[in-house]
């Protein structure tokens, strides 16, 4: 066994290879707490690496995590977004947690889940995230309040600009700065240069390869008249030239954050996990598995999944065990030596063991998928897919010879262990998703977003796009015409209102009404702002989501907001001209 000593300070760290924990015990100075970095990219599939052999483009520094730490074979996410983020953050099944969509409030994570981040934020961390969070904009919702000091990106499911776009720090309105994989990945480097002498855990959900396919020149030049190897049926050569782009910008994000470990001699006590969110965007290279982004099948579900902490943890290990995002809460409990007995049981479990022992003891065990009210398992050697498909995922790992017929026993087992785990979800969903307002004014929140994205249209107002969560409102023109949300007001007071709103020229002039219960202020159209819709001028391929534009704040004044749930109401007054105006978000911020 190698034994390495380093000094940090007043304190000695013994950092053993192999060994069961990740520091010893000083008896006059107390327990040295390594430092914590995962990294969440968002559609990125198994696939999208030079380590799993994808030939169209090189990603030597997320490779690298693999190479000198530990890769997982067969590591499960979710089909989309935010079911593997409640996952992830309280190692139980999303719809446990009340997480059943990706907008709408269906994405919120339920109050009564404990997250890893508050539990480390208990033990002394330092926390910050940066990127998109997709599990609640309001607060208690909202990453500030589940454990984390420190918050800089969007809450929504998309974002519609990635160039220097509007984003928010600790629930404030500000304007990001430069391609948003780059700006979030230098404000997490700066917070770990911040605290470089404390404990601190350092989540950086990016939100790429994401559409819209937006990557700046520097990435996508290369790409643009390459010829791509392995075209897949159904592939668009265009799509996949831009996703692996922005893959690419991904890698080169990851090496500059663990070179400011390195410079900072963190690099031994910082473990770094890397991972997607959910299989590919679109159908590209992906080792040949069925599926892709919203699939219960194996290629929509399966993820990288690295792990390194130099001179702890194993180089170059490969676990062939299934593994998945409801493990990792349970495991960094475990890792880290923190005694934690949750109230809710964990549907994860450790993973140390396969990680530090070559022969552990481990039982086979079922990892189930769901989307869209399809269900998958995953047992270690075998798939069940949603329409009750048996499949050898040793001998077939793509999904093209069922076998359901030839194992009647095993198949009839696997489908009542499915039947049993749908209708215990559904009973858990049904619980957790009664009475879910918007909320305003929680404790600790000075601001409160209330976005179109959460809203209602009534008469003749339009969402942008179908697609709501980076969708602003339209086509106000009648005194009929309203905008609702269904809201709980938690601390009552006063709050100052700002809206984010554009109209041109010939239109302004309008009045408006915002009310809750009998209390209202008053708002006037007074100047004019009229951008135009952006994004297609930096969109690679046309975009499925909204465009967007700049949206100027007005600030209409104070209304008091009484406790309790109602509804939050905008009407017009009067419309001189052809329209009220596009509205886009309003900001609650609290006076008193």
């Amino acid at each position: 066994m190698g034994l390495s000593v380093k000094f940090t300070g007043k304190i000695f760290v013994f950092l053993c290879c192999m060994s069961a924990f990740y520091a010893c015990h000083s008896e006059d100075k107390g327990i040295v707490k390594p430092n914590i970095l995962i990294i969440l990219t968002d559609d990125q599939g198994w696939g999208d690496l030079s380590f799993t052999g994808n030939p169209n483009l090189q990603t030597p520094n997320i490779d690298k995590l693999g190479e000198v730490g530990i890769s997982f074979d067969r590591f499960y996410v979710s089909p989309v977004c935010s079911p593997t983020r409640a996952e992830m953050l309280t190692g139980r099944y999303h719809l446990r947690g009340g997480v059943s969509g990706t907008s709408a409030g269906q994405e919120r994570l339920d109050l009564d889940e404990t997250t890893f981040a508050e539990i480390l934020q208990s033990e002394g961390y330092v926390t910050g995230a940066f990127g998109k969070w997709h599990n609640g904009m309001q607060h208690p919702y909202h990453p500030n309040a589940r454990g984390f000091d420190e918050f800089y990106g969007f809450c929504s499911g998309h974002w519609g600009n990635y160039f220097s776009p509007p984003l928010e720090h600790n629930g404030k309105p500000v304007q990001g700065q430069g391609f948003l994989a780059d700006d979030l990945t230098s404000k997490a480097i700066g917070f770990i240069e911040e605290n470089k002498d404390k404990p601190f855990l350092v989540y950086l959900p990016l939100n790429t390869p994401h559409s819209p396919m937006q990557v700046p020149d520097r990435w996508y030049d290369p790409f643009s008249n390459k010829m791509l190897d392995s075209l897949v049926n159904g592939e668009d050569p265009d799509f996949t030239k831009a996703a692996l782009a922005m893959c690419e910008n991904i890698d080169w994000n990851v090496g500059r954050v663990m070179e400011q470990l390195k410079k900072l001699k963190l690099e031994e006590n910082t473990l770094v996990i890397y991972f997607s969110d959910n299989g590919p965007n679109s159908f590209r290279w992906n080792g040949g598995m069925k599926g892709r982004k919203g699939s219960t099948d194996e290629g929509g579900v399966r993820s990288p999944f690295f792990m390194q902490w130099k001179g702890t943890i194993p180089e170059g290990k490969l676990i062939k065990e299934i593994a998945g995002a409801i493990d990792l809460f349970p495991t960094l409990m475990d890792l880290l030596g923190i005694s934690y007995n949750p109230d809710k049981s964990f549907d994860g479990k450790s993973l140390k063991p396969l990680i530090f022992n070559e022969n552990a003891a481990w039982e086979d065990r079922i990892i189930y998928r769901h989307w869209n009210n399809r269900t998958s398992l995953r047992t270690q050697d075998f798939l069940l897919d949603h329409e009750g498909n048996l499949f050898d995922m040793n001998k077939d790992p793509y999904q093209q010879y069922p076998i359901q017929d030839s194992k009647p026993e095993l198949t009839a087992k696997l489908s009542s262990a499915k039947d049993a785990w749908e209708n215990e979800m559904a009973n858990e969903l049904e619980n957790d998703l009664k009475a879910r307002s918007f909320t305003i004014g929680a404790p600790g929140a000075k601001y409160t977003q209330m976005p179109a994205r959460d809203g209602d249209a009534h008469g003749g107002v339009q969402r942008s796009n179908r697609f709501p969560n980076d969708s602003f409102f339209e086509n106000w023109q009648s005194l009929e015409d309203s905008i609702t949300w269904n809201v709980e007001v938690i601390e009552p007071g006063k709050y100052e209102v700002e809206l984010y709103y554009t109209c041109p020229q010939e239109d302004i002039g309008s009045t408006f009404r915002l009310q809750l219960g009998e209390n209202y202020v008053d708002g006037k159209v007074e100047l004019a702002h009229d951008p135009p819709l952006q994004g297609m001028e930096n969109d690679r391929v046309k975009r499925m989501e909204s465009y967007v534009k700049d949206f100027k704040a007005m600030q209409i004044g104070e209304i008091y907001l009484e406790k309790g749930e109602a509804t939050l109401s905008l009407t017009a007054l009067d419309i001189p001209g052809s329209q009220v105006m596009d509205l886009r978000l309003i900001v609650f911020t609290k006076t008193n």
